[in-house]
């Protein structure tokens, strides 16, 4: 077993990763509307299906190996599953670009597209599920919220980096090689992880994914079953807005006379904003998460990110400047939504289990991004491209409601103590007992 004392090099090592980890996930999200748009020439009136498609494939994948990898780490380890990640990611990020060369056909390239797309995601899936594990592992209550905000910043830079600066290589370098960087930012997470990381969980003897302990402890916990919740609907939100903002900057082109990589290139401008402002507010949320509590984040990151889609259902040109505005709220709620739900959830998993739980939360969000990307990609296509980003700001608005709720049924008068003696007595016999 490795040592507990976790060096500040290690620490270091998992902010990085979580940093190269996104780059790899957001770019590849990024690029592909340019990439469908212009290598395999994908119109505008079947767009947003087919772009919704392909990210509901990956996501179906994702379903699959989220909640056996979350079991696997918590037998075998996380690392090992990290570094194996990223190396099955580079792989399908070799593929990806030369789809057309291996393809042929219009068809065998789209086809050979959503292979290496699947790929990749199987290895991207087994890679940022166990990171978030590690800063659970790596932390204890007094520290986590520290820790889980230090990671989700450097996750949130990730971002902001492919939009404000890897999304403007298109215009110079051309898609292929922008899409051949992901390949290089995969190997060099595998080679960082294997050097640098460690293991410090306790290892489960489960000899199988622990479904029944997982439900009882949702079932009796609410706060849990907020933070799974909350998964299923803010999940989505970074990979929603990446891809239908893209779609909609480069497809809206042709009708204000810009170029479509110009066009590209403004919305990753704007999608990197929002990831700066996501960056930057993270601070501030984990002040309000330590001084106000976990739920009462959850409601209001919520409901400032459902005034932002809720606002974006008013603009008609994605070029105005008006767009702005709501991308700001979107952002700043974002940071919330994200945080404070994956706290939640280490704060009520068993150590052993950690990764099981957060793989079957995990499970959850796929199950979000595939519905309100599946149903925004015919919402884009159908009814018009702000009424996406209406629709999954309903859903935000209703899980701020429910997090009020929580709060009410709980008599929260002020801020939200974060002992384990505050733990439902419930609860705390589920994090000591093995259900049969």
């Amino acid at each position: 077993m490795a040592p507990t004392v976790i060096e500040s090099y290690q620490r270091n090592a998992l902010y990085l990763l979580s940093a190269l980890c996104m780059v790899f996930m957001t770019l590849v999200v990024a690029i592909q509307p340019l990439f469908l748009r212009n290598v395999l020439n994908i119109s505008f009136d079947t767009a947003g299906a087919i772009n919704a498609n392909v990210q509901v494939v990956t996501e179906v994948l994702d379903i699959f190996i989220f909640a056996y990898l979350g079991y696997l780490s918590d037998r075998l380890g996380r690392v090992r599953i990290i570094v194996a990640g990223f190396v099955v990611a580079a792989i399908g990020a070799v593929i990806a670009p030369f789809s057309p060369w291996i393809g042929g056909g219009a068809v065998g390239a789209l086809v050979v597209y959503y292979v290496a797309r699947v790929v990749m995601s199987l290895g991207s899936g087994a890679v940022w599920p166990q990171l978030s594990a590690l800063a659970g592992d790596f932390s204890d209550e007094s520290s986590r919220a520290r820790l889980m905000s230090n990671t989700a910043f450097m996750m949130a830079f990730g971002v902001t980096l492919v939009y404000a600066v890897l999304m403007q290589i298109p215009r110079h370098a051309g898609i292929t090689i922008t899409m051949l960087l992901t390949a290089g930012i995969a190997v060099a997470g595998a080679w960082l992880a294997r050097n640098c990381l460690v293991d410090v969980a306790p290892r489960t003897t489960e000899t199988s994914i622990p479904w029944r302990r997982i439900w009882g402890l949702v079932r009796t916990e609410p706060r849990l079953r907020l933070a799974f919740a909350s998964s299923l609907f803010a999940r989505s939100d970074m990979v929603f807005v990446g891809l239908f903002l893209m779609l909609w900057f480069i497809y809206f082109a042709d009708l204000v006379k810009v170029g479509q990589a110009q066009a590209a290139s403004k919305a990753g401008m704007l999608i990197g904003l929002m990831g700066l402002v996501v960056m930057l507010s993270i601070p501030v949320w984990r002040s309000f998460i330590e001084r106000f509590g976990r739920i009462q984040a959850v409601a209001l990151g919520m409901m400032l990110s459902a005034l932002g889609f809720m606002m974006l259902g008013f603009v008609v040109n994605p070029f105005d400047w008006f767009i702005v505005v709501p991308v700001l709220l979107i952002s700043a709620g974002q940071a919330g939504c994200f945080v404070a739900p994956q706290i939640l959830t280490v704060d009520h998993s068993p150590k052993e289990l950690l990764g099981s739980v957060l793989g079957a939360f995990n499970v959850i969000g796929c199950l979000g991004i595939i519905f309100f990307v599946q149903i925004g990609g015919f919402l884009f296509d159908y009814v018009g491209p702000p009424a996406p980003f209406v629709f999954t700001g309903a859903g935000n608005l209703l899980i701020s409601a429910y997090a009020l709720r929580v709060l009410k049924s709980e008599g929260r008068q002020g801020g939200e103590s974060e002992a384990m003696g505050d733990v439902p007595m419930a609860s705390r016999r589920l994090l000591g007992q093995r259900l049969e």
